[in-house]
């Protein structure tokens, strides 16, 4: 995971208000730059602005003020069509992989769906056989047993499902995965195991990666570079290293602060 010094993906001056008497202020003046290899961790507390960040960005919510640029196109100047092309370079993996997930859908469908909706390659039953094909190849480069097709999302554990998550992530060969908590809602050894998953893919495809969380544990993992946002601004960037060991701002100082330690001897020194 070796950042590189070319900007894939560029925030400016981006703000958000939702309307209110006053105006509520979700995001507030944020620069930031994403660059292409690397895993940036957009860390902060529930309510700082992240997921509506992560929004602007994906194009989902339109801003206030700003721009976002994605490898020198500025997305917010794209017109339906345009949009619809730039989106199979940017994709997303969600917090919950089941709420994300069409119940009534079979996994070869699921993971086909941004195929379908991209390449008339894909479409009706001229590309049934191709649809398979790379269904099978996209769950394989996951770690799932292609056998595994036919069946539905109740039918796998959470782990899976978020491999599966990852898999129609990756179906239109995406340069910019934006993971929105990937890992939150599983146990700590599934955790590992996806983070692996991940880590492996990044190197093997290319991937640049905006990873969105609050786990400091996780970020330490996985992370090239951090941003620390508070109440819809950023108060500090940079290498991962250098904010885990010299964090600048109070506020990443008590973040850090609040991980949990196991072993009560570094707890009762770090309270000292």
């Amino acid at each position: 995971m070796t950042a590189t010094a070319t900007p894939l993906l560029e925030l400016r001056g981006l703000r958000k208000e939702f309307p209110g008497r006053p105006p509520s202020v979700a995001v507030d003046g944020v620069d930031l730059t994403v660059h292409e290899g690397e895993t940036l961790a957009l860390v902060g507390e529930s309510g700082c602005g992240k997921t509506t960040l992560t929004r602007l960005l994906l194009r989902l919510t339109e801003p206030t003020a700003g721009t976002v640029h994605f490898d020198g196109t500025d997305l917010h100047g794209l017109d339906h069509a345009a949009l619809r092309r730039f989106r199979r370079q940017l994709q997303v993996v969600l917090q919950d992989p089941y709420s994300s997930m069409n119940p009534r859908l079979r996994v070869a469908d699921i993971v086909a769906e941004p195929l379908v909706t991209h390449d008339p390659d894909y479409r009706g039953r001229g590309g049934r056989a191709r649809r398979r094909a790379r269904v099978a190849e996209l769950l394989d480069a996951v770690g799932l047993d292609p056998t595994v097709l036919d069946r539905y999302p109740h039918e796998f554990s959470g782990g899976q499902r978020q491999r599966v998550s990852i898999a129609r992530a990756l179906a239109l060969e995406p340069r910019l995965v934006v993971l929105d908590e990937p890992t939150s809602a599983l146990d700590v050894s599934v955790q590992a195991r996806v983070l692996d998953l991940l880590a492996e893919l990044q190197q093997r495809l290319g991937l640049t990666y905006l990873f969105v969380s609050h786990n400091l544990a996780v970020v330490r993992q996985i992370s090239d570079r951090v941003a620390v946002m508070r109440a819809g601004r950023i108060v500090e960037t940079g290498t991962a290293a250098d904010v885990f060991a010299h964090p600048a701002h109070e506020y990443t100082r008590a973040l850090l602060d609040a991980v949990p330690v196991p072993d009560p001897r570094r707890r009762r020194r770090r309270a000292a």
